[in-house]
């Protein structure tokens, strides 16, 4: 685990997802027009054109010599920019006996996967599998079926905890909130943005070209989390190209809180 920060007090600056700043005038300008008025609040619902107040993780577990995983990549890819989503591409292992050795799997994320099965009820984990917001699985990424879940999810969170990244990109706080039974941690996920495509030369694949989109490739914990402000240092030996994608866990239940992102650079 890295090195934390407990500070008692916590002044952070706007918050960033996914690379929008929302300033913090602006959310008290909005708090008080909505206090102002003598109707209850909307139901919120999500919309295509503005990023939701927490973005919505999108984990795709998938692999290079899956037969049926080249189209569940394409289908995270296309939904991969979508105000409001985090897309994260978990390259397993599991398939590398049929005679091809993925080139992005970690035993690691693998072990993310089945972390899964419990929370989820599942009897055994497979790909492509995808968990939006470790609330629910989308098997093989059906198009309908999987932009339906990202809406329900978007419209889901009430009062999460704040990430917020220091201006000198070494720490990131978390703000205060509900701490699920059993507790939450804070987790670092390393990840390129954008696609990446490798050429397959054996196993059910052998010949195709693969595509990939926001490939994780290391995940740290950085540590517990249980309700209370707290900053955290972020991996210090980052790869300049790589984003860095904060996720606040239950332990148990694996239900995502919130995320951010921290872009390249």
């Amino acid at each position: 685990m890295s090195g934390v920060f407990s500070p008692a007090v916590i002044n952070l600056p706007p918050m960033r997802t996914k690379g929008w700043i929302i300033p913090a005038a602006a959310l008290a300008a909005a708090l008080l027009a909505a206090g102002a008025g003598a109707q209850p609040a909307p139901k919120r619902v999500a919309h295509r054109d503005a990023p939701p107040p927490e973005p919505v993780v999108v984990e795709l577990f998938t692999a290079q010599g899956c037969a049926g995983c080249p189209e569940a990549n394409a289908r995270i890819e296309a939904v991969a920019d979508e105000p409001g989503v985090i897309a994260l591409t978990w390259a397993v292992d599991y398939w590398d006996y049929l005679g091809w050795q993925d080139t992005f799997a970690r035993p690691e994320f693998a072990q993310r996967q089945r972390a899964y099965r419990r929370p989820l009820r599942l009897r055994d984990v497979s790909t492509p599998q995808v968990v939006i917001d470790g609330r629910r699985q989308v098997v093989g990424a059906g198009g309908p079926a999987l932009q339906s879940a990202i809406d329900e999810e978007a419209a889901r969170r009430i009062f999460p905890p704040e990430i917020e990244f220091r201006d000198t990109g070494d720490r990131v706080g978390v703000g205060s909130g509900p701490s699920p039974a059993g507790g939450a941690e804070v987790v670092a996920v390393m990840y390129t943005p954008g696609p990446q495509t490798v050429e397959i030369d054996r196993g059910d694949n052998r010949g195709r070209s693969v595509r990939h989109t926001n490939v994780v490739r290391s995940v740290r914990t950085l540590g517990d989390w249980t309700g209370q402000p707290r900053l955290y240092a972020l991996p210090a030996a980052r790869d300049p190209d790589q984003a860095v994608a904060i996720l606040v866990q239950g332990k148990g239940d694996r239900r995502i809180l919130n995320a951010a992102v921290l872009p390249p650079g």
